[in-house]
């Protein structure tokens, strides 16, 4: 089924204009008579039409709670090119609820402060395409690029994982993540993250300033590139969190 994303206020409406965004897109898709299109919000509501020239209600709209939807923070350096714009893409379909861009000391990626603005605008067309695509009900919130030092207030008010060495040897990122949900305690709403550096690695003040409000854990016994280490470490807590 085609997807197109709007406004909230026009899933209350039988028979939408769509935005010209929207518009275009489905001149795009060419859909034939009959054809259902789903219209969704990317806050957890959506509606189905038919098409018929126009866009005709063929269900009433329907809404999932916010509570069914868990938070979960993705922080993580941003990496070069396009390996940054997949990992924006594959956490939207995995659902996480924010991604936070960070610059830290060896983040080779430098965002001046005028252009984060326009970078996040890009991020969330990426978060967008995405959600059209995997059937997914939300987007996620995606803030301006932020530097190390700015990051850490957020951190602080997250239970944070932070894939890392240490010495003990950190718990696999799966029995960190349990034991995080039972320090939360039942029914608890604080929310959850991961924190994942750059190619190359934390600088040793970073990593010492992250543990002392984040918990260190293991991504596994290989050396992960740290686009991937990002969409494991989402798949982890995402699949345990539901």
């Amino acid at each position: 089924m085609h997807r197109l994303l709007v406004t909230t206020d026009l899933l209350g409406d039988a028979a939408p204009t769509l935005p010209a965004d929207a518009a275009r897109h489905l001149k795009v898709l060419r859909p034939k008579a009959g054809e259902p299109i789903e219209l969704f919000d990317g806050r957890g509501s959506w509606r189905v039409y038919a098409w018929d020239g126009g866009l005709r209600a063929a269900s009433p709209a329907c809404s999932l709670p916010a509570d069914s939807r868990p938070p979960l923070t993705l922080f993580a350096c941003i990496t070069k090119g396009s390996r940054w714009d997949w990992t924006v893409e594959k956490a939207t379909e995995l659902g996480v609820t924010r991604i936070v861009p960070v610059v830290s000391a060896r983040t080779i990626v430098r965002i001046p402060a005028g252009e984060r603005a326009a970078k996040r605008a890009r991020w969330m067309r990426i978060a967008e395409d995405a959600a059209r695509q995997s059937d997914a009900k939300w987007l996620p919130e995606i803030a301006e690029a932020v530097d190390f030092a700015d990051v850490l207030a957020l951190v602080a008010r997250t239970t944070c994982l932070v894939g890392a060495l240490t010495e003990p040897p950190p718990p696999p990122l799966a029995a960190a993540v349990a034991e995080a949900l039972r320090a939360n305690g039942p029914g608890a709403r604080r929310e959850l993250a991961v924190f994942v550096g750059p190619e190359g690695d934390f600088a040793p003040e970073e990593l010492a300033a992250l543990l002392k409000i984040a918990t260190p854990a293991s991504f596994g016994p290989t050396v992960l590139r740290a686009e991937t280490a990002a969409i494991f470490a989402v798949s982890v807590l995402s699949a345990l969190l539901r």
